[in-house]
């Protein structure tokens, strides 16, 4: 089963929210970054909202990107993602080992520890919606959901979970963003809360091998869900031969030359998919010829 998001909405509209499924893209993210458990944990989570945020997108050339600066041993991360929930991303230091949390979990809060939170939407005006937030745990799920009350103004429950095999692949990968409108009463506030405040750990529900419309199901049946959509998501770049030479170029001719005189080729890795893309010394001569 590829990976997916549901949207629906709940309490006749009062209530909007995601679902996604992301085993495949986590997986995807893992393996062409070499991530270590915990790593692949951290950027599993953000890579899981990023997809739901970027559904959550008006327009088609709408792009988000999530990005956390922290001073824990990660790093930091990216991501990114486009209206169509494409979504691509990296960490900084792809190797991190931790020892498990108390709870015998990997210990993501740890692993970013101190830091902050930045949303940027660039939703083709002047300038980029940029929001910033504190990360309160570092567990990523708990920062979004600060972020929307802060941020946002919009009351929101964000869960993330992702589960690793024995020999470190990816298990499960999923998660929910679940929101308030403005107009919602308060009988169905205080029992969202309640309902929210019953749920042990998104992973629980994931291992039990619960689809996103069955995760929806299990948190707002007793709201009467109605599925809107269903959308595909994935680990896509749009990273080219092409779009690295321009990076190539920015360097500028001096340092090319250099490179041609010392008669090897170069190699320039996408920071998001990590593709390599090699550069011969014709390659190279030929970018020098161009760019006059």
């Amino acid at each position: 089963m590829s990976d997916y998001i549901v949207r629906a909405t709940a309490a006749n509209s009062q209530i909007r929210a995601f679902a996604v499924t992301s085993r495949d893209l986590v997986e995807e993210a893992r393996s062409r970054h070499n991530l270590s458990p915990v790593a692949t944990a951290a950027l599993g989570r953000l890579l899981t909202a990023g997809s739901m945020m970027g559904s959550m997108m008006k327009s088609e050339k709408d792009l988000l990107t999530l990005q956390i600066k922290c001073s824990g041993p990660i790093g930091g991360l990216t991501v990114t993602a486009d209206s169509k929930a494409n979504v691509k991303g990296y960490v900084v230091n792809p190797d991190v080992m931790l020892p498990p949390s108390e709870k015998g979990k990997l210990d993501v809060g740890k692993a970013l520890d101190l830091g902050v939170m930045n949303v940027i939407k660039d939703m083709g005006l002047k300038e980029p919606y940029v929001g910033q937030t504190h990360l309160v745990s570092g567990e990523i799920a708990e920062d979004l959901t600060y972020y929307y009350a802060t941020s946002e103004q919009v009351p929101s429950s964000v869960a993330l979970g992702v589960l690793m095999n024995k020999d470190n692949t990816v298990k499960r990968a999923g998660g929910f963003i679940i929101q308030l409108m403005p107009f919602a009463d308060e009988e169905v506030i205080d029992k969202l809360e309640k309902k929210i405040g019953e749920i042990t750990s998104i992973t629980s529900l994931l291992d039990q091998d619960m689809t996103p419309e069955m995760i929806l199901d299990y948190v707002l049946g007793d709201f009467g869900v109605e599925i809107l959509d269903k959308v595909p998501t994935k680990f896509d770049c749009n990273c080219s031969k092409e779009r690295v030479e321009k990076a190539v170029v920015s360097i500028g001719k001096k340092e090319i030359q250099e490179m041609i005189n010392d008669g090897e080729s170069i190699e320039v890795n996408c920071h998001f998919c990590n593709t390599h893309y090699n550069f011969s010394i014709e390659e190279l001569k030929d970018i020098i010829k161009r760019s006059k």
